[in-house]
Protein backbone atom coordinates (compact mmCIF):
# COMPACT_ATOMS: atom_id res chain seq x y z
CA UNK A 1 0.00 0.00 0.00
CA UNK A 2 2.75 2.45 0.99
CA UNK A 3 4.80 1.42 -2.06
CA UNK A 4 1.90 2.25 -4.39
CA UNK A 5 1.43 5.64 -2.76
CA UNK A 6 5.15 6.37 -3.15
CA UNK A 7 4.98 5.50 -6.85
CA UNK A 8 2.08 7.90 -7.32
CA UNK A 9 4.01 10.70 -5.68
CA UNK A 10 7.06 10.04 -7.85
CA UNK A 11 4.99 10.38 -11.02
CA UNK A 12 4.14 13.99 -10.13
CA UNK A 13 3.01 16.12 -13.02
CA UNK A 14 4.08 13.42 -15.48
CA UNK A 15 1.46 10.93 -14.31
CA UNK A 16 -0.71 9.45 -17.10
CA UNK A 17 -3.80 11.28 -15.82
CA UNK A 18 -2.00 14.64 -15.88
CA UNK A 19 -0.65 14.07 -19.39
CA UNK A 20 -4.10 13.00 -20.54
CA UNK A 21 -5.63 16.16 -19.06
CA UNK A 22 -3.06 18.30 -20.86
CA UNK A 23 -3.95 16.61 -24.14
CA UNK A 24 -7.63 17.30 -23.52
CA UNK A 25 -6.91 20.96 -22.74
CA UNK A 26 -4.79 21.31 -25.88
CA UNK A 27 -7.51 19.70 -27.99
CA UNK A 28 -10.24 21.97 -26.61
CA UNK A 29 -8.04 25.03 -27.11
CA UNK A 30 -7.11 24.10 -30.69
CA UNK A 31 -10.75 23.53 -31.70
CA UNK A 32 -11.30 27.29 -31.59
CA UNK A 33 -9.25 28.60 -34.52
CA UNK A 34 -9.55 32.19 -33.31
CA UNK A 35 -7.89 31.12 -30.07
CA UNK A 36 -4.91 29.85 -32.02
CA UNK A 37 -4.81 33.15 -33.91
CA UNK A 38 -4.97 34.97 -30.57
CA UNK A 39 -2.10 32.89 -29.22
CA UNK A 40 0.02 33.82 -32.25
CA UNK A 41 -0.86 37.52 -31.87
CA UNK A 42 0.05 37.41 -28.17
CA UNK A 43 3.38 35.73 -28.95
CA UNK A 44 4.15 38.44 -31.50
CA UNK A 45 3.17 41.15 -29.00
CA UNK A 46 5.44 39.67 -26.34
CA UNK A 47 8.28 39.40 -28.88
CA UNK A 48 7.88 43.08 -29.79
CA UNK A 49 7.80 44.07 -26.12
CA UNK A 50 10.93 42.11 -25.20
CA UNK A 51 13.10 42.92 -28.21
CA UNK A 52 11.77 46.32 -29.29
CA UNK A 53 15.09 48.20 -28.82
CA UNK A 54 16.88 45.66 -31.03
CA UNK A 55 14.41 45.21 -33.90
CA UNK A 56 13.19 48.76 -34.59
CA UNK A 57 14.88 50.42 -37.58
CA UNK A 58 15.34 53.77 -35.83
CA UNK A 59 15.99 53.21 -32.09
CA UNK A 60 17.17 56.82 -31.69
CA UNK A 61 13.61 57.98 -32.49
CA UNK A 62 12.29 56.45 -29.26
CA UNK A 63 13.53 59.26 -27.03
CA UNK A 64 13.96 62.99 -27.49
CA UNK A 65 14.61 63.31 -31.21
CA UNK A 66 13.69 65.97 -33.78
CA UNK A 67 14.18 65.88 -37.54
CA UNK A 68 11.96 68.54 -39.08
CA UNK A 69 13.45 67.88 -42.53
CA UNK A 70 11.64 64.50 -42.58
CA UNK A 71 8.55 65.54 -40.61
CA UNK A 72 5.18 64.36 -41.91
CA UNK A 73 6.57 61.78 -44.34
CA UNK A 74 3.93 59.41 -45.74
CA UNK A 75 4.40 55.64 -45.32
CA UNK A 76 7.09 54.39 -47.69
CA UNK A 77 10.42 52.63 -47.95
CA UNK A 78 12.21 55.04 -45.60
CA UNK A 79 9.48 55.06 -42.95
CA UNK A 80 7.14 52.07 -43.16
CA UNK A 81 4.44 53.73 -41.04
CA UNK A 82 5.43 57.26 -42.02
CA UNK A 83 6.94 59.91 -39.74
CA UNK A 84 5.22 62.18 -37.24
CA UNK A 85 5.19 65.96 -36.98
CA UNK A 86 8.69 65.90 -35.46
CA UNK A 87 10.22 63.59 -38.03
CA UNK A 88 10.24 60.48 -35.82
CA UNK A 89 9.66 57.02 -37.28
CA UNK A 90 6.16 55.93 -36.27
CA UNK A 91 6.89 52.24 -36.87
CA UNK A 92 9.74 52.29 -34.34
CA UNK A 93 7.59 54.12 -31.79
CA UNK A 94 4.60 51.81 -32.30
CA UNK A 95 6.73 48.71 -31.79
CA UNK A 96 8.27 50.21 -28.65
CA UNK A 97 4.78 51.04 -27.31
CA UNK A 98 4.07 47.30 -27.01
CA UNK A 99 6.55 47.25 -24.11
CA UNK A 100 4.71 49.85 -22.02
CA UNK A 101 1.28 48.37 -22.74
CA UNK A 102 2.34 44.85 -21.78
CA UNK A 103 4.18 46.09 -18.69
CA UNK A 104 1.08 47.92 -17.48
CA UNK A 105 -1.14 44.86 -17.88
CA UNK A 106 1.35 42.62 -16.07
CA UNK A 107 1.87 44.98 -13.12
CA UNK A 108 -1.85 45.70 -12.72
CA UNK A 109 -2.89 42.04 -12.78
CA UNK A 110 0.02 40.83 -10.63
CA UNK A 111 -1.21 43.16 -7.87
CA UNK A 112 -4.97 43.21 -8.43
CA UNK A 113 -5.54 39.46 -8.89
CA UNK A 114 -3.96 38.28 -5.58
CA UNK A 115 -5.58 41.12 -3.60
CA UNK A 116 -9.01 40.52 -5.11
CA UNK A 117 -8.70 36.75 -4.82
CA UNK A 118 -7.69 36.80 -1.15
CA UNK A 119 -10.51 39.19 -0.23
CA UNK A 120 -13.00 37.11 -2.21
CA UNK A 121 -11.87 33.92 -0.48
CA UNK A 122 -12.21 35.48 2.97
CA UNK A 123 -15.65 36.90 2.24
CA UNK A 124 -16.88 33.76 0.48
CA UNK A 125 -15.71 31.32 3.15
CA UNK A 126 -17.07 33.52 5.94
CA UNK A 127 -20.35 34.03 4.10
CA UNK A 128 -22.93 35.86 6.21
CA UNK A 129 -20.45 37.16 8.80
CA UNK A 130 -19.15 40.68 9.49
CA UNK A 131 -16.07 39.99 7.31
CA UNK A 132 -18.34 39.19 4.37
CA UNK A 133 -20.39 42.33 4.94
CA UNK A 134 -17.44 44.72 5.22
CA UNK A 135 -15.45 43.33 2.28
CA UNK A 136 -18.38 43.06 -0.12
CA UNK A 137 -19.87 46.46 0.74
CA UNK A 138 -16.50 48.11 0.02
CA UNK A 139 -16.32 46.09 -3.19
CA UNK A 140 -19.80 47.24 -4.18
CA UNK A 141 -18.80 50.88 -3.65
CA UNK A 142 -15.88 50.51 -6.08
CA UNK A 143 -17.99 48.60 -8.61
CA UNK A 144 -20.77 51.21 -8.49
CA UNK A 145 -18.46 53.78 -10.14
CA UNK A 146 -17.65 53.30 -13.86
CA UNK A 147 -14.14 51.88 -14.13
CA UNK A 148 -12.76 54.50 -16.51
CA UNK A 149 -14.21 57.39 -14.49
CA UNK A 150 -12.67 56.03 -11.29
CA UNK A 151 -9.27 55.52 -12.95
CA UNK A 152 -9.36 59.05 -14.40
CA UNK A 153 -10.21 60.53 -11.00
CA UNK A 154 -7.37 58.70 -9.26
CA UNK A 155 -4.83 59.42 -12.01
CA UNK A 156 -5.77 63.11 -12.13
CA UNK A 157 -4.98 63.48 -8.42
CA UNK A 158 -1.52 61.96 -8.87
CA UNK A 159 1.39 63.26 -10.94
CA UNK A 160 1.04 62.04 -14.55
CA UNK A 161 3.39 59.09 -15.05
CA UNK A 162 3.43 55.45 -16.09
CA UNK A 163 3.73 54.29 -12.48
CA UNK A 164 0.80 56.39 -11.26
CA UNK A 165 -1.40 55.29 -14.15
CA UNK A 166 -0.66 51.67 -13.15
CA UNK A 167 -1.62 52.51 -9.58
CA UNK A 168 -4.87 54.13 -10.71
CA UNK A 169 -5.90 51.13 -12.80
CA UNK A 170 -4.89 48.67 -10.06
CA UNK A 171 -7.02 50.44 -7.44
CA UNK A 172 -10.14 50.06 -9.55
CA UNK A 173 -9.39 46.55 -10.86
CA UNK A 174 -9.23 44.33 -7.75
CA UNK A 175 -13.00 44.48 -6.95
CA UNK A 176 -13.83 42.49 -10.09
CA UNK A 177 -11.78 39.55 -8.83
CA UNK A 178 -13.20 39.89 -5.34
CA UNK A 179 -16.73 39.61 -6.75
CA UNK A 180 -15.79 36.68 -9.01
CA UNK A 181 -14.01 34.66 -6.32
CA UNK A 182 -16.68 35.51 -3.74
CA UNK A 183 -19.37 33.87 -5.87
CA UNK A 184 -17.24 30.77 -6.46
CA UNK A 185 -16.09 30.47 -2.83
CA UNK A 186 -19.62 30.95 -1.45
CA UNK A 187 -20.94 28.02 -3.48
CA UNK A 188 -17.95 25.75 -2.82
CA UNK A 189 -17.78 26.42 0.94
CA UNK A 190 -20.88 24.29 1.51
CA UNK A 191 -19.55 21.23 -0.33
CA UNK A 192 -18.82 17.98 1.47
CA UNK A 193 -15.04 18.06 0.95
CA UNK A 194 -14.88 21.46 2.70
CA UNK A 195 -17.01 20.21 5.59
CA UNK A 196 -14.83 17.11 5.87
CA UNK A 197 -11.70 19.27 6.07
CA UNK A 198 -13.32 21.28 8.88
CA UNK A 199 -14.24 18.08 10.76
CA UNK A 200 -10.68 16.74 10.69
CA UNK A 201 -9.42 20.02 12.15
CA UNK A 202 -7.88 21.69 9.11
CA UNK A 203 -7.09 25.38 9.60
CA UNK A 204 -9.13 28.06 7.86
CA UNK A 205 -6.09 29.10 5.85
CA UNK A 206 -5.61 25.52 4.65
CA UNK A 207 -9.28 25.22 3.68
CA UNK A 208 -9.29 28.50 1.75
CA UNK A 209 -6.00 27.90 -0.09
CA UNK A 210 -6.02 24.13 -0.56
CA UNK A 211 -9.71 23.24 -0.78
CA UNK A 212 -11.57 26.29 -2.12
CA UNK A 213 -8.99 28.19 -4.21
CA UNK A 214 -8.26 25.33 -6.69
CA UNK A 215 -11.96 25.34 -7.59
CA UNK A 216 -11.73 29.06 -8.43
CA UNK A 217 -8.65 28.91 -10.65
CA UNK A 218 -10.41 28.24 -13.96
CA UNK A 219 -12.59 31.39 -13.94
CA UNK A 220 -9.68 33.44 -12.55
CA UNK A 221 -7.31 32.38 -15.34
CA UNK A 222 -9.98 32.99 -17.97
CA UNK A 223 -10.73 36.45 -16.65
CA UNK A 224 -7.03 37.29 -16.43
CA UNK A 225 -6.51 36.48 -20.11
CA UNK A 226 -9.50 38.60 -21.09
CA UNK A 227 -8.55 41.42 -18.73
CA UNK A 228 -5.12 41.97 -20.28
CA UNK A 229 -6.80 43.56 -23.29
CA UNK A 230 -9.04 45.71 -21.10
CA UNK A 231 -6.09 46.90 -19.01
CA UNK A 232 -4.22 47.83 -22.17
CA UNK A 233 -7.26 49.78 -23.37
CA UNK A 234 -7.58 51.48 -19.99
CA UNK A 235 -3.90 52.43 -20.03
CA UNK A 236 -4.24 53.79 -23.57
CA UNK A 237 -7.23 55.86 -22.46
CA UNK A 238 -5.26 57.42 -19.60
CA UNK A 239 -2.34 58.06 -21.93
CA UNK A 240 -4.70 59.63 -24.48
CA UNK A 241 -5.69 62.38 -22.02
CA UNK A 242 -2.11 62.90 -20.83
CA UNK A 243 -2.30 60.92 -17.57
CA UNK A 244 -0.13 57.97 -18.61
CA UNK A 245 3.36 57.60 -20.03
CA UNK A 246 4.88 61.03 -20.58
CA UNK A 247 6.76 62.24 -23.70
CA UNK A 248 9.16 61.61 -25.25
CA UNK A 249 8.63 57.92 -24.35
CA UNK A 250 6.06 56.57 -26.84
CA UNK A 251 2.69 55.17 -25.74
CA UNK A 252 -0.29 54.12 -27.84
CA UNK A 253 -2.80 56.54 -26.35
CA UNK A 254 -0.39 59.45 -26.42
CA UNK A 255 0.48 58.83 -30.09
CA UNK A 256 -3.20 58.59 -31.05
CA UNK A 257 -3.90 61.84 -29.22
CA UNK A 258 -0.98 63.62 -30.89
CA UNK A 259 -2.05 62.44 -34.34
CA UNK A 260 -5.69 63.42 -33.87
CA UNK A 261 -4.76 67.08 -34.28
CA UNK A 262 -3.28 66.38 -37.72
CA UNK A 263 -6.17 64.38 -39.16
CA UNK A 264 -6.88 63.73 -41.98
CA UNK A 265 -3.67 65.02 -43.60
CA UNK A 266 -1.26 62.97 -41.47
CA UNK A 267 -3.68 60.08 -40.91
CA UNK A 268 -0.86 57.59 -40.33
CA UNK A 269 0.03 59.30 -37.03
CA UNK A 270 -3.27 58.06 -35.57
CA UNK A 271 -4.19 54.97 -37.59
CA UNK A 272 -1.06 52.87 -37.02
CA UNK A 273 -0.93 53.34 -33.20
CA UNK A 274 -4.66 52.50 -33.13
CA UNK A 275 -3.96 49.33 -35.10
CA UNK A 276 -1.25 48.45 -32.56
CA UNK A 277 -3.76 48.73 -29.70
CA UNK A 278 -6.33 46.66 -31.60
CA UNK A 279 -3.66 44.05 -32.39
CA UNK A 280 -2.89 43.46 -28.71
CA UNK A 281 -6.50 43.60 -27.51
CA UNK A 282 -7.77 41.17 -30.14
CA UNK A 283 -4.90 38.79 -29.43
CA UNK A 284 -5.58 38.57 -25.69
CA UNK A 285 -9.37 38.45 -26.16
CA UNK A 286 -9.10 35.55 -28.60
CA UNK A 287 -6.66 33.83 -26.24
CA UNK A 288 -9.06 34.35 -23.34
CA UNK A 289 -11.87 32.72 -25.32
CA UNK A 290 -9.62 29.74 -25.93
CA UNK A 291 -8.76 29.41 -22.25
CA UNK A 292 -12.46 29.60 -21.37
CA UNK A 293 -13.22 26.79 -23.84
CA UNK A 294 -10.27 24.83 -22.50
CA UNK A 295 -11.65 24.82 -18.95
CA UNK A 296 -15.26 24.31 -20.04
CA UNK A 297 -16.25 20.97 -18.54
CA UNK A 298 -19.24 20.73 -20.85
CA UNK A 299 -17.07 20.83 -23.97
CA UNK A 300 -16.09 17.76 -25.99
Amino acid sequence: MQENELKKKKKGIFSPSTVENLKIYRYKFSRNKLSVVGFVLVCISVFFALFAPYIVPHPEHIGAFVDYANAGQAPGAAYWFGSDNMGRDIFSRVIYSFRGALLMSIVVLVIAVPVGTILGLIAGYHHGTWADTIIMRITDVFLSVPALILALCIASILKPSMMNSMLAVTIMWWPWYTRLVYGQASSVSGEYFVKNAELVGASKLHIMLKEILPNCLSPILTKMALDVGWVILMGASLSFVGLGEQPPTPAFGQMISDGAGYMPDLWWMTIFPAIGVAFMILGFNFLGDGIRDMFDKGGH
